[in-house]
């Protein structure tokens, strides 16, 4: 097992792929010994605890060669309220805040996949969830936003068909063993544990099933007045998301132990598991805008937003930070 300053200094050529990795962190170096340095030295990031969102929980040692200092992980905080600088969510979901005035800015797709829908052994799919009681946090949380998508997407009117159980800080595997509830939508860890558990059944994985694993299903975003003060500390944060992301493509072992050793997750195998499955390496390969274009369409068609995708993509994202990256690590 590396430390961590041997990886950062020569395991970013494994971490990466091929010519392309080492292409893209000598553009990144020389990128950065030419621009001026970051407006604050201080950043506050969004804490959740699924360990999907891990390029932004092992991107501090990254931030500190861009020139920060001090990196604060702030639990239950977020950025459309202020409480925090950076933040990675759910694509789809974060657009009904935009559309509400908050101050977010989506500023790079992460990747593809990573909610399941876990189900009893008699729903066979989603058709199936017709008049059966599905759990969420609460009404516009971002799975009941992203279960009403999927149901919609296959004829259900979700307003009308599912019964909805918000069940708050409850757990959903109790609902569920008690009969509460029928479905729920879930992310790493949590999936993995539900699965070597023999726990209920997947009718939708968002990494294997169309049309959800062809677009970012999270993105990193920015907290509007801190991006309009901070061009160029969002540049330097944009890229060593970035290339915190290629680790975990390439060595989700190494950032596992990582997640546990600072307590964002307690089961290895578990974190490992959902760091394999999820399909890091595709921020090289998908179109963020596509993705805020397929949500934003999918929510019209509901009712849950009033705007167009255009509309959403002039006031709620700024691009130029992740195309810049992307040109300078040759994409």
């Amino acid at each position: 097992m590396q430390d961590r300053r041997d990886f950062l200094k020569t395991g970013f050529s494994i971490a990466a792929s091929g010519l392309a990795g080492a292409v893209a962190m000598m553009g990144a170096r020389t990128s950065r010994a030419t621009e001026a340095p970051p407006e604050t030295t201080s950043l506050r990031f969004e804490k959740w605890p699924v360990t999907c969102l891990a390029p932004i929980y092992i991107v501090d040692d990254l931030l500190r060669e861009e020139g920060f200092s001090d990196i604060r992980y702030v639990p239950g905080k977020w950025v459309g309220a202020g409480e925090a600088d950076i933040g990675n969510d759910y694509t789809g979901p974060m657009i009904i805040p935009i559309e509400g005035g908050k101050p977010i800015v989506m500023l790079a797709g992460i990747h593809p996949g990573c909610f399941e829908l876990f189900t009893r052994e008699t729903i066979g799919g989603v058709l199936d969830l017709r008049g059966r009681k599905v759990g969420v946090r609460f009404i516009g949380s971002g799975e009941h936003v992203l279960v009403s998508i999927i149901a919609a997407n296959v004829g259900l009117d979700p307003a009308k068909d599912i019964n909805w159980v918000a069940h708050e800080l409850r757990d959903q595997k109790e609902l569920f063993a008690n009969g509460e509830i029928d479905a729920f939508l879930t992310s790493p860890p949590f999936a993995q544990e539900l699965l070597a558990r023999n726990f209920g059944h997947v009718i939708l994985n968002s990494t294997l099933d169309r049309p959800w694993s062809q677009y970012f299903c999270c993105t990193l975003n920015g907290n509007a007045d801190f991006v309009r003060r901070n061009p160029i500390a969002t540049k330097r944060v944009v890229r060593a998301v970035m290339r915190a992301t290629d680790i975990c493509a390439a060595k989700p072992d190494w950032v596992a132990r990582r997640l546990v050793d600072r307590d964002f997750t307690s089961n290895y195998d578990y974190a490992r598991q959902g760091l394999e499955e999820v399909p890091y390496s595709h921020w090289r390969d998908y179109d963020s805008e596509d993705a805020v274009r397929f949500y934003a369409l999918r929510l019209r068609e509901i009712g849950m937003i009033k705007s167009s995708p255009d509309k959403i993509l002039a006031t709620g994202a700024d691009w130029r930070f992740i195309k810049e990256v992307r040109k300078e690590f040759g994409i």
